[in-house]
């Protein structure tokens, strides 16, 4: 198991009335792979990483994934079955002299003072440390010193340098999903060392209520769990029962996971952009609800909205602009929390609108070939003929189109002429395209 720097201080003498009580996420922790309730992925039989786990083969690693996966919890396993001195330490409270003393010891140890151990380092919130803790490690992580399990909350490749990253396995962990968060729910209800002794009987509703209000968080569940039964008096023969109400109260408010710091924050609004672009208002109007909640500044939700209507609607329904830029301003006027109906209204208009990419296509097109196409100059009969212009025959021959039958009149606009704009046959760009296919064919 984990062990303190060189075990120099002696253990805490046992308080006074018995052992520290541990949570039951911690009573719980699996003892087995097997024990593991999801990640399937990558612990699955004849998965990589439980091939190198089983074989105590493990090199340097990095989990990541959101709270209450398993990251720390196979962290604890392996540390456990690993024939290795292990060091537990925290990112938020280790600086580098604590890590200069634990690859001193390693040192060490390749000068023979045990030659058949290795050195484990189990970090947690690894994205805290910076640039200069990261660089301690790396010389020892490179020469296989050190063995080191990294564990964070968020993006590895963002906050790790890619040095360091360059030398670890990077396992990603997926939130549980509700089937497994049910098995380990069961788990603690009639394991020995969860709360079988407590008696509890769990209602239906109360077990639905809790696994719904996790947000895929094993550690989150068991403990509202275990408060809700702890702190229900026992009743006839001696049962606790844990109805909806004491479920709602144990658990409170659902926690989002959403840093405007992190990935997360781009996660979801990619998420919100393609439920507009794909036509699905429901799922739009979800991540935006679930932006604003979580404190997402209302300015950002309003321009990608703008963008949105430009880039994947366009002349397709030329209205989704024109509401997207009224949103906007009136979210501004207005604020939180009116600003969520206005926003709502603007994202399902601009979801549930043709769609066309025409207009961003063809702008692309037109600076591809401003970059490394043909060069084109104004002509002349384009060119401004105000001022001194006219006497250098700027604007000379110009035919000015209203003057023209239907408003329309050929002439040169480019030379060398390519088309950029090909219209869809979506909403209004049908009749663009009608348009546009006639007078193309009149040139």
């Amino acid at each position: 198991m984990p062990e303190s720097l060189f075990d120099e201080k002696p253990a805490a003498p046992e308080p006074e009335g018995g052992p520290v009580y541990s949570p039951l996420a911690a009573r719980l922790a699996p003892k087995e792979l097997d024990e593991f309730a999801g990640q399937e992925e990558i612990l699955g039989p004849g998965k990589l990483l439980r091939r190198a786990i089983e074989a105590d083969n493990l090199k340097s690693a990095v989990f990541f994934g959101p709270p209450g996966c398993g990251k720390t919890a196979l962290a604890r396993y392996i540390a456990s079955r690993a024939n290795a001195k292990t060091f537990d330490l925290n990112a938020v409270m280790a600086g580098v002299a604590d890590l200069k003393k634990i690859i001193e010891y390693s040192r060490g140890l390749g000068a023979g003072l045990a030659r058949n151990q290795r050195v484990l380092l189990v970090l947690d919130e690894i994205h805290h440390f910076n640039r200069t803790q990261q660089d301690v490690l790396l010389p020892s992580v490179e020469k296989g010193e050190i063995i080191l399990v990294g564990m964070t909350t968020e993006n590895p490749f963002f906050y790790i340098n890619q040095a360091l990253l360059s030398r670890f396995i990077v396992v990603e962990f997926k939130p549980l999903k509700p089937a497994h968060l049910s098995a380990i729910f069961d788990r603690a209800l009639t394991h020995p060392e969860g709360l079988a002794n407590l008696k509890p009987e769990v209602t239906p509703g109360a077990k639905k209520y809790l696994i719904e209000n996790s947000s895929g968080d094993a550690r989150r569940l068991l403990n509202a769990l275990e408060l809700g039964v702890v702190t229900t008096k026992p009743g006839k023969g001696g049962t606790r029962v844990i109805d909806e109400a004491v479920a709602r109260e144990s658990i409170q408010r659902r926690s989002l996971r959403y840093d405007r710091s992190s990935d997360e924050h781009y996660d979801h609004i990619s998420a919100f952009i393609k439920s507009m672009r794909g036509s699905d208002p429901d799922a739009a109007v979800y991540w935006l609800a679930k932006m604003l909640e979580a404190g997402e500044d209302p300015r950002f939700v309003a321009r990608r909205i703008l963008i949105c209507a430009s880039e994947d609607v366009g002349n397709a329904n030329p209205m989704a602009l024109v509401t997207a830029l009224s949103a906007f301003k009136a979210s501004e006027v207005l604020g939180m929390p009116e600003a969520r109906i206005i926003l709502a209204q603007a994202a399902i208009y601009v979801a549930c609108s043709p769609k066309s990419n025409a207009s961003y296509m063809a702008v692309n097109a037109a600076q591809a070939e401003v970059k490394s196409g043909v060069e084109r100059a104004v002509p002349m009969h384009l060119r401004d003929g105000s001022k001194d212009g006219e006497a250098l025959g700027h604007g000379k021959g110009y035919k000015y189109p209203h003057d023209f039958e239907n408003h329309y009149v050929r002439q040169e606009y480019m030379p060398d002429p390519r088309v950029f704009y090909e219209p869809t046959d979506q909403g209004f760009e049908i009749e663009i395209g009608k348009r546009l296919k006639r007078l193309r064919g009149e040139q």
